[in-house]
């Protein structure tokens, strides 16, 4: 037979645990987060109660649980203050956050901010732009086959007939309306590309007897090869050169382009891949370019730094460009960055 003693000890180990209990639910209810990443659109139709709210919430994974939803609104007192309308919100939100864009009316913008990284390839480029909800697959179609594309630009004129627009969508912060069609987003790229290339540019890449097509190209190399803007410039003469001389590329970029992916050192089977854009195995610059690249690097290709160097690697753990002047340099440099 219990005693009032023991009685008093088990109904306090009872509160202890549901106290413990609570506190976890609430904590959940407060800082746990949705198993989605990315940004979506979320409606709210009018009519809507607390419970169609918390289940299309969950069914989107922009929560983690419906019941810590309705908890956190119960808990705040805030089921009149959720609004009809359409939102913009992130997977990474919080509850409360979710709550405080839902209830104060933040509701989504007419016009979207889109960044593209520079040395970013159109294929990425689609992803990030479905991520913010636009056509992705319309946008790379058009990248492709130009269809509804403005293409009578005079930096367009060398590209070959087949050859997608790769190269020509310049990297750089967009701002695009919401309901902006995917030719509509080519053709801003475009046009600033076309801006961003100075007569005085087009007019140096002329007398050196080249094409905007082959500038680009080597820009997008130059890109993925080189971190900062003055390497770039010494790998531009490096890699002028070796064309100049007759002598295949042999850029590592090109082979992470042919295999889709990126390693910290290529085998040599790797860099026998066949492809017309494998510059281990072919001379001269691949068929097209290999992303789009930025200001830095499309100033590199064109006013390259000539130095007596003639090969470079970059150190695995920091991205440093290191080069040499003798085979003999680039093997030791090679073993001592462990490539």
């Amino acid at each position: 037979m219990l005693t009032s003693k023991k009685i008093y000890i088990v109904v306090g180990l009872f509160f202890v645990l549901a106290l413990a209990e609570f506190y976890i639910f609430d904590r959940e209810a407060s800082f746990s987060r949705g198993t989605g990443n990315i940004s979506q659109t979320f409606e709210i139709v009018e009519g809507e109660g607390v419970k169609d709210i918390a289940n299309k919430l969950e069914e989107s994974r922009l929560i983690a649980s419906d019941f810590y939803f309705n908890y956190y609104i119960w808990k705040t007192d805030s089921r009149e203050k959720l609004q009809a309308g359409k939102y913009e919100i992130r997977g990474s939100m919080t509850i409360p956050e979710i709550v405080q864009v839902l209830s104060m009316g933040e509701i989504i913008p007419n016009e979207i901010k889109v960044t593209f990284p520079e040395g970013t390839s159109a294929k990425d480029m689609a992803e990030i732009l479905k991520n913010k909800g636009f056509d992705g697959d319309g946008f790379s179609q058009k990248v492709k086959n130009g269809e509804g594309v403005k293409n009578d630009y005079d930096f367009l004129k060398t590209k070959p007939a087949k050859a997608s627009f790769e190269g020509f969508l310049f990297p750089d912060t967009y701002i695009f309306w919401r309901d902006a069609s995917a030719e509509s987003i080519v053709n801003r790229m475009l046009l600033n590309f076309d801006e961003k290339s100075t007569p005085e540019m087009r007019e140096e890449i002329k007398k050196q007897n080249r094409t905007i097509f082959e500038i680009v190209t080597m820009a997008s190399i130059l890109e993925k090869e080189v971190k900062t803007a003055d390497d770039m410039k010494i790998a531009s003469g490096i890699f002028w050169d070796r064309i100049g001389a007759g002598m295949p590329l042999q850029s590592c970029a090109t082979i992470a382009y042919v295999l889709g992916k990126e390693k910290k050192q290529y085998s040599y089977e790797d860099t026998r891949t066949p492809s017309p854009y494998n510059t281990y195995i072919n001379r001269g610059l691949p068929p097209g370019p290999i992303a789009n690249p930025g200001m830095n690097s499309l100033l590199a290709a064109i006013y390259p730094t000539e130095t007596d160097y003639n090969y470079f690697l970059s150190d695995p753990e920091t991205g440093k460009t290191i080069f040499s002047r003798t085979v003999e340099e680039h093997e030791a440099n090679k073993a001592k960055y462990g490539l």
